[in-house]
């Protein structure tokens, strides 16, 4: 997808809303001789790409699969024994080998940590530019993401983080991500402000608008 998460960054700078578009990424998968030219290592108790990108396959991706079997806590069931990963790879006889990777992904305390260091460096933006009521931080670009933020009258902030390509509609969608907002958190009776977004019908239109989205961009790009 070309939305990778959406987030909605209240006042105060906590994360009140976050939408992942990796967690159904089927991930990339390759067939490999030996020997492996792309490096792992263990972090965090996955096998992670720490060196050699290539074919769609970045830092920080991690083994979810081998030969079509799931990784389970970097070990894999491997001709009916349960190996470890980097044993299998490191042995000429396992090829040619079958590796799926999955996309990198961001832990719940990540999240709120970056929800927070965002919020703080759109208020230094606002008040180090040169331009009278400067609106911030509206478009970060780097080499392998873009950001794009709309920020209500209110001061909650509305993220979009999608891939190099997006660029057509994005203002539309983050405002129309803001009246989704109104419609299911603003004017829902038991919704305290400021506090997180717990509604499934929110979440199924965000979803919605996601995939309307993407369609989209695919078309005009």
């Amino acid at each position: 997808m070309l939305i990778q998460h959406v987030f909605i960054i209240n006042r105060a700078g906590s994360l009140i809303y976050d939408w992942d578009g990796k967690v159904d990424s089927t991930g990339v998968e390759k067939t490999f001789s030996y020997p492996l030219d792309i490096v792992l290592d263990i972090i965090d108790q996955k096998v992670t790409v720490v060196f050699g990108e290539r074919d769609g396959i970045g830092l920080r991706y991690t083994v979810s699969a081998i030969n079509g079997i799931p990784v389970q806590a970097c070990k894999v069931i491997f001709g009916g024994v349960e190996k470890m990963v980097l044993d299998i790879i490191q042995e000429e006889a396992s090829y040619p080998l079958s590796i799926r990777f999955q996309a990198p992904t961001i832990t719940t305390n990540e999240k709120i940590i970056l929800s927070s260091t965002f919020h703080s460096l759109y208020t230094i933006a606002a008040q180090l530019s040169p331009v009278l009521k400067s609106s911030g931080i509206e478009i970060l670009t780097t080499n392998h993401f873009k950001l794009y933020c709309y920020q209500s009258t209110t001061g909650v902030k509305f993220v979009v983080v999608g891939s190099l390509s997006l660029s057509s509609g994005v203002d539309g969608l983050l405002r129309r991500i803001y009246e989704l907002y109104a419609d299911f958190a603003l004017k829902n009776p038991f919704y305290s402000i400021d506090m997180p977004i717990r509604c499934q019908r929110f979440d199924d239109a965000i979803r919605c608008l996601i995939e309307r989205q993407d369609k989209f961009s695919m078309l005009t790009v």
